[in-house]
């Protein structure tokens, strides 16, 4: 069993990865700290765990094997190489860190300890991504050329209950997130497509600030593929009842998901498809498989880099009203100053 500390209940899905542990048979909390020392001494205890004002006390105890990281956005990159210096092993909450050049030098970190990191995208172990990988690797479209997803809800519309929004307040804090809808929500389109087109090339984007937040709180992008394909990718904080949607047009056919339904459009005419393959094991899974067994988690390093690098270009795209090359090296195109409307 690893025992693991939850690093910060910050992000809105740390609660989520909490669950995750409780119903997992090889993992268990056994600490939290947090940034917020009032905010985690009342998770601890909601958890039944011991709390520690002191990362370094925690990083520095024995008898835990790995970290989960929910900390702000920008707090990653100094967690989790202080956490690879001490041997621990890292699950981290998406995106890995703000800047290429950081998502590398975190790379460099793990790999001389020799600990795992697995990074939260949860959409590449799905039923329907697997098959639209297959369809893609078996050719069942033909050559794809151009593809759309989007990933929406309505978490900043004002409410009666909620007048900011049902998000907490701190994810339009551009310091600390780095960005707004497409850092977080936008991530899921932005990697799923990169497995589905390759490594990205170039970037066109465009943010909306409908609240009048730090961050954007809307974005479209288009992103350019080594390949030549293009994809449509859209985000949103704005949109109610908005369904999950990927699309892929290729040469030879089209598949269409909406939510749960499946569509695949060729030659041979129009047909739901029901026959899918099974779901991988979900990402603090493959995190704890990657710990016990040495098993290589699905989830890898590229996947973690190239989301960070479209996101980075978007910034600098958005900024500047121009295409912006995908940088995935040292150079660092991440400018605080360029998320602020």
């Amino acid at each position: 069993m690893i025992k693991a500390a939850m690093l910060s209940k910050w992000h809105v899905h740390a609660v989520d990865y909490a669950r995750d542990i409780h119903n997992s048979s090889k993992v268990e909390i056994a600490m939290v700290w947090d940034e917020d020392k009032e905010r985690g001494e009342k998770w601890a205890n909601e958890l039944g765990v011991p709390f520690e004002a002191s990362l370094e006390a925690v990083l520095g105890n024995p008898e835990i094997q790995g970290v989960v990281v929910d900390t702000p956005t920008n707090m990653h990159k100094e967690v989790i190489v202080k956490a690879a210096e001490h041997g621990k092993h890292i699950f981290t909450e998406k995106v890995l860190a703000l800047t290429a050049a950081d998502c590398k030098e975190i790379f460099e970190a793990v790999e001389k300890a020799g600990v795992s990191l697995v990074v939260s995208m949860p959409r590449l172990s799905t039923d329907y991504y697997l098959y639209a990988e297959k369809a893609v690797k078996e050719g069942l479209l033909g050559e794809v050329k151009n593809a759309r997803c989007r990933v929406a809800h309505n978490g900043s519309v004002p409410t009666a209950e909620n007048p900011q929004g049902w998000l907490p307040e701190h994810f339009y804090n551009a310091e600390q997130c780095g960005g707004g809808a497409l850092i977080d929500l936008g991530a899921h389109p932005i990697y799923l497509m990169n497995r589905l087109a390759g490594k990205p090339k170039e970037v066109s984007a465009h943010f909306d600030y409908v609240y009048g937040k730090e961050v954007e709180d809307q974005a479209s992008v288009l992103v350019t593929y080594e390949n030549g394909a293009t994809a449509v990718l859209e985000t949103s904080f704005v949109s109610f009842g908005s369904p999950f949607s990927l699309e892929l047009y290729g040469t030879e056919g089209c598949l269409l998901i909406q939510d749960g339904k499946i569509e695949l459009r060729n030659a041979e005419g129009v047909r739901i498809v029901e026959n899918l393959p099974e779901e991988l094991p979900i990402p603090m899974e493959q995190w704890a498989d990657s710990i016990l067994s040495d098993a290589a988690p699905f989830i890898t390093n590229e996947d973690a880099l190239f989301l960070t690098a479209v996101n980075e270009a978007a910034i600098k795209s958005n900024a500047e009203k121009r295409r912006v090359a995908v940088e995935s090296g040292r150079k660092s195109l991440f400018r605080p100053d360029l998320l602020l409307f």
